[in-house]
């Protein structure tokens, strides 16, 4: 069976539309962070030090709305308490993105 690659350039095509929304650096690693289980903001921001809190909490708004992550409110009086975790269509990331891990040690360049 031939391997089909699908026509990523055409705008209408579901696996442009995918590596577009995948592409933000961020949700990819958001993505890797949330493979361990799910977190709230604070251990977040504390695995990806790098990330603003804004940018942070867009991130995890967009993935949401994508039906990446899922906003669970774990105490709904003030303070309130929040953690984000994978949804089942989030999980099925894990494969593809531990190819591209695999492919990237193969690859890495020698010092």
């Amino acid at each position: 069976m031939a391997l089909m690659i699908p026509d990523v350039l055409e705008e209408s095509c579901a696996t442009r539309q995918a590596l577009e929304r995948l592409a933000a650096k961020w949700r990819v690693l958001l993505v890797y962070a949330l493979l361990a289980g799910p977190q709230r903001h604070a251990e977040l921001r504390k695995r990806l030090p790098d990330i603003t809190q804004k940018v942070l909490t867009e991130t995890l708004r967009g993935m949401t709305a994508d039906g990446l992550v899922e906003r669970r409110v774990i105490k709904d009086t003030a303070p309130q308490h929040v953690e984000y975790a994978l949804t089942e269509l989030g999980k099925t990331l894990q494969a593809p993105l531990a190819a591209i891990c695999d492919w990237a040690i193969q690859h890495q360049p020698t010092p």
